[in-house]
């Protein structure tokens, strides 16, 4: 299509599809924040009825700042010592919200669901990120 505009001058055709392009994008785009709006809500309930002590609204927002977090991470955002952090870390592991991987001498703490839900983005074909037809 590009050298056909260079060729013969045919911009109606290229622009048609870059326009379809970005409408799937961003079709695509919505459907993934509401994604990621529904798993946060799924993850602040398991906080709330699990973990009650822990829960925070910042503690979440930090979870799903990045699919990931180190101890330091959490700690400076959240104002809060190490010996608080290891604890945190701890039963966000066991409930099953994060998981811990140990890289070298550090331990990263991985937020799986967010991670799958961030890697299976273009999974998805372009038809079901489409609103449906009226």
């Amino acid at each position: 299509m590009l050298q056909a505009v260079r060729d013969k001058d045919e911009w109606e055709a290229w622009i048609l599809f870059i326009l379809d392009g970005v409408l799937k994008t961003s079709y695509q785009t919505i459907q993934l924040i509401k994604d990621i709006r529904q798993l946060m809500q799924v993850h602040k309930e398991k906080l709330r009825n699990e973990l009650p002590k822990l829960y925070s609204q910042d503690l979440l927002n930090h979870l799903f700042n990045h699919p990931y977090t180190k101890p330091a991470f959490l700690g400076e955002e959240l104002k809060i010592t190490r010996p608080t952090v290891t604890r945190y870390l701890g039963e966000l592991t066991r409930v099953g919200i994060l998981s811990m991987h140990k890289i070298g001498k550090h331990n990263l703490y991985i937020n799986d669901d967010l991670f799958n839900l961030l890697h299976n983005v273009g999974a998805k074909t372009i038809k079901e990120s489409l609103p449906e037809e009226k």
